[in-house]
């Protein structure tokens, strides 16, 4: 499967570069582990990012940010077959979970539950 790993990046940062580097560290954990079940991780983030910086992005959370990183994750969850929801509050995440809902697509909210992954979640 193709799986989208949704939680925070910027919540509760303050915008703050180092703990969004953090946060994404945080975001790609499991990523191995989906990988080694044989799934495709994909974080937003790694989408966006290097999007944002093509464009000229400097300003987090300014116009040119939120016309980028909420929509790729829109764009993303058009091809994923599910997602896996990290623990935090993020509005960002929340928002996927609510598009993947309306679209039928699985979301897993601990890892252990993705399938082939039960066993590599310790």
């Amino acid at each position: 499967m193709f799986i989208l790993i949704a939680g925070p990046y910027r919540s509760g940062t303050g915008d703050d570069p180092s703990k969004m580097a953090e946060n994404l560290k945080r975001l790609e954990e499991p990523s191995y582990a989906l990988f080694k079940a044989g799934h495709v991780p994909m974080i937003g983030e790694w989408v966006a990012l290097p999007v944002w910086h093509a464009a000229g992005g400097a300003d987090v959370g300014g116009d040119l940010y939120e016309e980028i990183f909420h929509p790729v994750a829109g764009r993303l969850l058009a091809l994923c077959d599910a997602v896996l929801r990290l623990p935090g509050d993020s509005k960002g995440a929340d928002n996927d979970v609510r598009i993947a809902l309306e679209r039928g697509i699985p979301v897993y909210y601990r890892l252990e539950e993705v399938p082939g992954c039960s066993a590599m979640a310790a």
